[in-house]
């Protein structure tokens, strides 16, 4: 079925399209103008080195340097050679800050679990850079024609099936036969994905149990544990994240959290004749 008026739910919620720039193209990376506004006194084609006091085992007190650029173009190279280093970035999307690394990198996949003092059984999520990189990842053959490009780009998580087809390391979330999968309507983390040739691992940049974040300061007691943190300013679609879907059951789907677009999402969804999945499984 093709899209129908709106095509994306980007296009349905005007408050990304009044910070973020378009997702179309990625000449222009659309966060310089919001993170120019909200961070003044930080120049926009220059890093500030923001000092950390800390104090080592012996009582003396060092200073740590965290890299703080703007969520840029200028920046994009920077964080794709950080991610192929198996190394953890700081990144703003299209909801919240998060963390992101190679997905099939053990070693730094492991490390944001330390970052935020999570569980290992509970499982990340992945980013791509476009719509058409999830059938490397993911089964999508099963899901009606036109739906991936009605909801992404866009602020959703989609649960979908690994299937024997998937590129992705066995290490990334085992056990589990699912994978969510966003494509997030920010070109700064899109162009990081393209530019690394694999998938992100991408989860919400905060200590496992405490407040999303919307602002870099907002998680600035952990930014020492990342490689580079990219600022793209306060972000407008508060904290309740992206809505998640599971949509691994012919013809079927399942809100597994409303997020920030379930309104949205659903009317998509329905369009497309998927039936809501009212069984507890």
């Amino acid at each position: 079925m093709n899209c129908s008026r709106p095509t994306k739910i980007a296009q349905i919620l005007p408050i990304f399209n009044s910070f973020i720039y378009p997702s179309r193209g990625v000449e222009k990376i659309g966060f310089l103008n919001l993170w120019a506004r909200s961070r003044k006194g930080l120049s926009a084609v220059s890093v500030k080195k923001m000092g950390w006091s800390l104090e080592n085992p012996d009582g003396d007190v060092e200073t740590k340097k965290v890299s703080v650029s703007p969520a840029t173009e200028d920046y994009g190279q920077e964080a794709i050679e950080a991610i192929r280093a198996g190394k953890v970035i700081a990144v703003p999307t299209d909801t919240l800050y998060g963390f992101a690394c190679d997905a099939c990198s053990a070693e730094a996949v492991n490390r944001i679990y330390e970052i935020k003092g999570r569980k290992h059984t509970s499982p990340l999520a992945i980013c791509v850079g476009d719509v058409h990189d999830i059938k490397h990842y993911a089964v999508t053959d099963h899901l009606p024609l036109g739906l991936l490009d009605c909801l992404l780009p866009g602020p959703v998580t989609l649960v979908l099936r690994r299937g024997e087809s998937s590129i992705l390391e066995k290490s990334l979330n085992p056990g589990l036969e699912s994978i969510g999968v966003r494509v997030p309507d920010c070109n700064f983390i899109r162009v990081i994905a393209r530019g690394s040739r694999s998938a992100l691992a991408l989860t919400s940049a905060n200590l496992s149990g405490q407040p999303s974040s919307i602002d870099i300061k907002d998680f600035e007691n952990l930014w020492e544990h990342c490689a580079y943190v990219y600022d793209g300013g306060i972000l407008p679609a508060g904290r309740a994240g992206s809505t998640v879907v599971d949509l691994t059951k012919l013809g079927k789907y399942k809100i597994l959290r409303p997020g920030s677009a379930k309104e949205e999402t659903v009317a998509i969804l329905e369009r497309h004749s998927l039936l809501e999945d009212g069984t507890g499984a």
